[in-house]
């Protein structure tokens, strides 16, 4: 499979602008202070079964990261791991299963910001909603408390798929916290205000102080709020790659 190639999907996507937007994310993660080394991983599907799907190589920082260096994979293609440039093991593991198995799930972004992986560490790592942000998750959080260890065989991916199930966020208990989307603007603006949900909630809990949690109808209804504000998403992605066309453009390449 040519991994270089301006063709759009059967979906009907942009290849070329998808791997600009996906190759940002990366970036933009550096500037938020959320990537790791050289590891977690980010992945949009390309095709309408999902099971082509775009990835990052294995053990570039996400800092370096440009648009032709993202892999193309195929999810049913067994030799992936034996060639010479295989992606991470864990993160084919996860990321091709549930691209594998959830062909709605168009971009996946997994990483371990600060303020969501202590939250992943409670013995409850719900998000309770107690403003704006927090209730923005609620009903949309699938929770995995079945970690053991770095992801390495297919049923550890298998299990994260069943646990994300029709939500759009995966909180991975003791691990971090993946977010999904139709776009790599609307999943990253998840991630982006998971993380400060996160923050909002762990500074709420430092205070030792009992929590003022919403009501169930309350919660609903600013969820339900937040979908007048789709667009959003787009414009603060716009606004995020034009700061890294003015700081570094490379991505674009």
């Amino acid at each position: 499979m040519n991994e270089r190639n301006s063709l759009t999907d059967i979906a009907g996507h942009d290849l070329a602008q998808l791997r600009i937007d996906l190759a940002a994310a990366f970036r933009l993660c550096v500037e938020f202070g959320w990537s790791e080394s050289v590891g977690n991983h980010f992945s949009a599907a390309v095709s309408a079964d999902g099971k082509q799907f775009l990835m990052n190589p294995k053990w570039k920082h996400f800092g370096a990261i440009r648009a032709s260096d993202l892999l193309l994979l195929d999810a049913d293609d067994r030799t992936v791991m034996n060639r010479d440039n295989a992606p991470d093991p864990s993160a084919w593991t996860v990321h091709g299963t549930i691209h594998r198995e959830c062909p709605e799930v168009r971009v996946l972004l997994h990483c371990h910001p600060p303020y969501a992986t202590a939250l992943s560490t409670l013995k409850d790592p719900s998000m309770k909603p107690i403003d704006n942000n927090t209730a923005r998750f609620f009903g949309t959080l699938g929770i995995d408390l079945g970690f053991g260890g770095i992801a390495d065989d297919a049923e550890e991916g298998a299990r994260l798929a069943r646990s994300l199930g029709s939500n759009k966020t995966l909180m991975m208990g003791n691990h971090g916290v993946t977010c999904t989307g139709d776009t790599v603007a609307e999943a990253f603006e998840d991630l982006y205000f998971f993380e400060k949900a996160a923050k909002t909630l762990m500074l709420a809990y430092s205070s030792g102080q009992a929590l003022n949690i919403l009501s169930d109808d309350v919660a609903r209804k600013t969820a339900e709020g937040w979908h007048a504000y789709k667009g959003m998403a787009f414009a603060h992605f716009d606004y995020l790659k034009s700061t890294l066309d003015r700081k570094d453009a490379s991505y674009r390449e």
